[in-house]
């Protein structure tokens, strides 16, 4: 519904969005506004709202970051040139790509072995959080990598299908949430430090250091199991 469903959502995502910008802090603006938008999604959002949504929200973001440049941050920029070169400030703003690049590549088939990375060793920053997967290819090769990946495909493959056969439609949204939630996590992560994408710093479900955040997706797949103790699983 258009009054009483659309516009106080869109104002509440909005908001809390905006809020996460100005931080800055672009992945969690991401992750917020695309499960948002995507519950919104699936719950049965008009075609027409969704239209009006992109037209707004996209000129808006644009305005928003302009703003930010304006006011002096740089913060965008910096990701935006380590995305394009990432070795055009080794020493500087494209330092942590760069690093990122040379420990996935120092893996080679099957790694150095567990425990064995060098990287990690203050050469790579943040490589116990949100670069965990490099260590992860530096230490188990092109083989760990591709079995993590593997491993969070299944996870998503399986959430959506408990999703779909969920008893109602409650029950659909809370699993399609939580498995989306991963799955987008999962994903930025991995192309981030791949520089698939422009560095926003988000940690890796199950890897990244961290105990409220492995307590909480912990608690959020034992929500999904609950979900699918009374699906209609074949």
């Amino acid at each position: 519904d258009l009054k009483k469903g659309y516009i106080p959502f869109m104002i509440v995502l909005g908001v809390s969005c905006f809020v996460l910008m100005i931080q800055p802090h672009l992945s969690a603006t991401i992750i917020v506004f695309a499960i948002g938008f995507s519950m919104m999604f699936v719950g049965g959002l008009n075609s027409k709202h969704l239209i009006v949504t992109v037209l707004i929200g996209v000129p808006l973001v644009i305005l928003g970051v302009m703003a930010l440049k304006a006011m002096g941050n740089d913060y965008f920029d910096a990701r935006i040139l380590s995305f394009m070169d990432p070795e055009a400030e080794i020493r500087g703003a494209t330092f942590q790509t760069y690093q990122s690049l040379v420990t996935i590549g120092s893996g080679g088939l099957f790694g150095l072995g567990f425990g064995n990375s060098r990287q990690k060793y203050s050469y790579l920053p943040e490589s116990q959080n949100d670069f965990i997967f490099p260590i992860i290819c530096e230490e188990l090769g092109f083989v760990g990598a591709v079995l993590v990946i593997l491993l969070f495909v299944i996870l998503i493959w399986r959430g959506f299908y408990i999703a779909i056969k969920a008893r109602d439609k409650f029950g659909m949204m809370l699993a399609f949430g939580i498995t989306f939630q991963m799955g987008l996590q999962a994903l930025l992560n991995i192309a981030v430090v791949t520089n698939a994408v422009p560095n926003t710093g988000i940690a890796l479900p199950f890897f990244s250091y961290g105990g409220t955040a492995l307590v909480m997706q912990l608690g959020e797949m034992g929500i999904l199991l609950s979900v699918s103790r009374k699906a209609a699983l074949k």
